[in-house]
């Protein structure tokens, strides 16, 4: 029986962070502007700070000027508002972003609506939300997973998506509905399903493209996948195994990845598939954030 192609999402992260190294160095040379990235994180959960260190040294890494704001878990709701003000109002950032989830007390809504759409490199902001759901994904800063997605997806169909159908498992504002935003703009033809969907494994099975971002581990099994489909596995869980009679941590997908691989025609791995696709997307935000800022000098 073969074997799916795994889809690298590593290597093809390596390849793009060659090209925005060259680009911003190619910016700052004729312009004076170095594409910069502030990360905001509150708090110690132990899961953030790594996304944040992994996040502030690919930007340094890509020539950016980076910078890295770390409050205290109990920082204000005016507190976290008044550094966000002055990022905005800072000429020499071009990219903020503020590390989820936030403490309890904080309105995450607020926060995230207070940056300025031409800064909101996460594609977080109601403009930027609504600009790409009206099919103007050009001129706006696009979620980063679901346009990691959406370039691992093309490596292996192509952009033009006519004819295609598409499943997303998930409705989250940040990967279930900008994902299908993309993939209609690609001509595919897109079911949203969550956890009141009937007969899930059913419209699965109908997937040429089967999207999984449901949070749940290894929930989509081999038999839901529709043979030679291209799955995309967004989940990131963490769950307990034995491992020589010994409990181990590991992190896996929302999609059973021994059975999938066996039917799939492409398929990314947990971890090193949309994980590294992701931060790159980031990058490319702050780098096209920049452009337009030096373009407006």
């Amino acid at each position: 029986m073969t074997s799916a192609v795994l889809m690298d999402g590593k290597a093809k992260a390596a390849q793009l962070a060659a090209v925005i190294t060259a680009d911003a160095a190619a910016l700052y040379s004729s312009s004076g502007v170095r594409p910069g990235l502030a990360v905001v994180i509150v708090g110690e959960d132990p899961a953030s700070q790594v996304y944040v260190r992994n996040k502030k040294r690919t930007a340094e890494s890509c020539g950016f000027h980076s910078v890295q704001h770390t409050l205290a878990a109990e920082t204000s709701q005016q507190e976290l508002l008044r550094l966000i003000e002055s990022l905005n109002n800072d000429t020499g950032i071009h990219g903020i972003l503020v590390q989820l989830p936030l403490p309890k007390h904080l309105d995450e809504l607020a926060v995230t609506q207070s940056i300025v759409p031409e800064k909101d490199v996460d594609g977080f902001h109601f403009q930027n939300i609504g600009k790409l759901a009206a099919g103007h994904a050009a001129d706006t800063f696009v979620p980063c997973t679901p346009a990691g997605c959406m370039r691992l997806i093309a490596d292996q169909l192509g952009s033009d998506l006519s004819g295609l159908n598409a499943a997303i498992i998930g409705r989250s504002n940040i990967v279930g509905k900008p994902m299908a935003s993309l993939l209609l703009q690609a001509n595919a033809t897109v079911t949203i399903c969550h956890s009141r969907t009937r007969d899930l494994p059913g419209i699965a099975r109908r997937a040429d493209i089967l999207v999984a971002a449901i949070g749940r581990p290894n929930m989509v099994q081999g038999d839901w996948i529709k043979p030679g489909a291209v799955v995309v596995d967004v989940g990131i869980n963490r769950i307990d195994v034995d491992v020589d009679g010994e409990r181990k941590s590991m992190l896996t997908g929302d999609v059973d990845f021994a059975s999938a691989v066996r039917v799939a025609k492409a398929i990314t791995p947990v971890p090193g598939g949309v994980g590294p696709m992701t931060i790159m997307m980031l990058m490319s935000n702050t780098l096209t954030s920049a452009r337009l800022a030096a373009s407006r000098r």
